[in-house]
């Protein structure tokens, strides 16, 4: 059967399985076997008693069975994969300590007498969250269950305070760890420290703009986030500024105190020596270690001779639940970054920071660690499951010809260079409000990526162009901001269904997916930038 047909049987069929309900991973492997029939066996379909006689039934474990069976164990036994359980674990044990409820109230101090400041504070608390664990459904959960009360008791637009809760806690798609960019690496064979690398810029233009918008819209409209009353108690003005700072001087002080005692740790054994052909460690190096003392110094100057220590104890006890999320970060993104770990072992760190900082704090318990286990285990279940049926279906379509099918078919329609991205948006935009980001991942990024790669990529951007060498990065961060509208699109944003499960219940699916629109033009507004200005992706490449 020729390959034309193979692909609109595959596209109905796919269509009609997610429309009665089948779960991708289970309609995915049906469908694989359906097309390694079509291509390989079509006999079966036609005189099914001749099993046994033909490419597929002769002889299992050979031909394209047995491609298929190397693909999905070489996809399965990446090293790379253990890192999604333990980015998972380490979200469900942030969930349910009081890590994340700390870190609001921290938050909301500072900003609470800013015009929207409680709907700045959840997106400032979800890029944080982010940057710790990159899970997305266990954010929008719980910005759902401590901000939406906050919001809603002060008499918060509810389109806006659903909004911001769903935009930004689906953040942790761009903003690395992203569990996204890591299954886009490992089915692409790309750098996932360059993915993560790449998306930072991206990642926190797309927060900034949620920050911008509610900021405009509610200095043009107050009515949508009125102020809390007013708390005498509450240091206002210069005195909170003096009190912010010292914070500042207190984090400087603790961060660099550490870097100088790696450094001079790193010097005394000798580990720092300069080898050929060897990344030096970086911030460990000998000048390393008087660069940081005179941090150090400076900020201790400033917390006893400017802010003084009574201003420093009280700013300590305004921010303090800011300091774990800080140190979960600087642990997982620091290992990566500093040297110390790959991406599996950052994963690992962060669990074990995140358990010993909620032993610390006397939340640590048996239930504690037997739920986010349990929540691990659900989770990860149906990654892998979808990862499987979804990596099954790409890899018969792959050897039944389906990419050069479908790249020749886009290629020959002759479209200019950002005709085909625009396409390539279109179908990406439109499965995502459909289907599983694992199964879009699996399915469609093997097709897209060859052609984007055959493209001339002097014709990729119109304010300036990727490197070749960083064409794949920029594509799959181009894909994960693609997501990211994904999980606000009706008529399956997972976003609104998470939101759903911990909102009031006076509260519809259809006024949860009108609180999106705004949101998902900003979204939009994001990815254009990235098709306009590909190289904003290599601000912090090397």
């Amino acid at each position: 059967m020729d390959v034309g047909t193979i692909s609109i049987v595959l596209l109905i069929g796919l269509m009609l399985l997610l429309a009665i309900g089948m779960p991708l991973g289970m309609a995915s492997a049906i469908l694989a076997v359906l097309v390694l029939v079509m291509k390989f066996e079509p006999g079966l379909l036609t005189a099914p008693w001749e099993f046994g006689e033909g490419m597929l039934t002769g002889r299992f474990g050979s031909g394209p069975l047995n491609i298929l069976a190397q693909k999905i164990y070489g996809l399965l036994t990446d090293y790379v994969l253990i890192s999604i359980p333990l980015f998972i674990f380490m979200a469900a044990l942030l969930e349910r300590s009081g890590i994340a409820k700390d870190m609001y109230s921290s938050l909301n101090i500072w900003l609470s007498r800013t015009r929207g400041g409680i709907a700045i504070v959840t997106s400032i608390m979800a890029v944080i969250m982010a940057a710790m664990s990159g899970i997305i459904g266990g954010e929008v959960v719980l910005l759902g269950l401590i901000a939406l009360p906050q919001m809603l008791r002060l008499g918060y637009d509810q389109n806006m305070a659903i909004g911001v809760i769903c935009a930004s806690g689906s953040l942790g798609t761009m903003i690395p760890p992203s569990i996204v960019l890591i299954i886009f690496g490992l089915i692409t064979e790309t750098s996932i420290k360059a993915l993560f690398t790449a998306a930072f810029v991206p990642g926190f233009m797309l927060a900034s703009f949620i920050i911008i918008y509610i900021i405009i819209r509610t200095q043009l409209n107050p009515a949508l986030a009125p102020l809390p009353a007013d708390d005498p108690n509450d240091p206002k003005g210069r005195d909170k500024t003096m009190l912010f700072g010292a914070f500042l001087a207190i984090l400087t002080a603790g961060f660099s105190a550490a870097l100088f005692l790696r450094a001079v740790f790193f010097t005394l054994t000798g580990q720092n020596a300069v080898i050929e052909n060897v990344d030096p460690i970086a911030l460990g190096q000998p000048e390393h270690v008087w660069k940081t003392g005179i941090v150090l110094a400076i900020a201790l100057g400033l917390i006893f001779f400017v802010f003084g220590k009574e201003r420093a104890r009280v700013s300590w006890q305004m921010g303090k639940g800011l300091v774990a999320p800080i140190v979960v970060i600087g642990v997982v993104m620091g290992s990566i970054y500093g040297g110390i770990s790959g991406i599996t072992e950052a994963a690992g760190m962060g669990v074990v920071a995140v358990f010993l900082i909620s032993v610390f704090r006397g939340e640590a318990n048996v239930e504690l660690v037997w739920d986010s286990l349990m929540r691990t285990l659900k989770s990860t279940g149906t990654i892998i499951w979808v990862t499987i049926g979804a990596a099954t279906l790409a890899g018969a379509y792959t050897i039944a010809g389906g990419p050069t099918f479908v790249a020749n078919m886009i290629v020959s329609a002759d479209l200019p260079t950002m005709g085909i991205l625009l396409v390539m948006m279109l179908i990406l935009l439109f499965m995502g409000a459909f289907m599983d980001w694992v199964g879009i991942v699996l399915l469609i990024i093997p097709v897209f990526l060859p052609i984007v790669q055959r493209l001339p990529i002097e014709e990729i951007g119109i304010l300036g162009h990727v490197e070749p060498k960083n064409l794949a990065v920029w594509f799959g961060v181009l894909f994960c901001m693609n997501m990211q509208v994904s999980f606000l699109s009706p008529p399956f944003g997972p976003a609104a269904f998470y939101l759903k499960s911990v909102c009031p219940p006076e509260i519809s699916l259809t006024d949860i997916f009108r609180g999106f629109l705004p949101f998902i033009c900003i979204q939009l507004c994001a990815l254009s930038v990235l098709l306009i200005y590909p190289p904003i992706i290599e601000i912090l490449l090397d």
